[in-house]
């Protein structure tokens, strides 16, 4: 069985983003030269994630008002670990 892997780094400016690495997972595709199998792609720190869906831009907007609602960013104050 033939594998491949390679480690995709992103910075991200914001407390939060939405980024379509679709382009990037086609290149490493195409530097594998593996033509059928499964692809798995990984988030490999604890605060990030991978979903797919379609790149939409009203979604993105309903994630983020979700989230928000699920663990508001504001105030700090109301969370122990971000003391100390």
């Amino acid at each position: 069985m033939k594998s491949y892997r390679k480690e995709l780094w992103f910075n991200v400016p914001t407390r939060r983003a939405f980024i379509n690495i679709t382009p990037e997972v086609e290149n490493c595709l195409r530097e594998s030269g593996i033509t059928e199998g499964l692809v798995l792609v990984n988030a490999m720190h604890i605060t990030a994630s991978v979903f797919i869906n379609d790149d939409e831009s009203g979604l993105h907007h309903d994630y983020e008002v979700w989230l928000e609602k699920l663990a508001p960013h504001e105030p700090v104050s109301q969370y122990r670990h971000n003391v100390g």
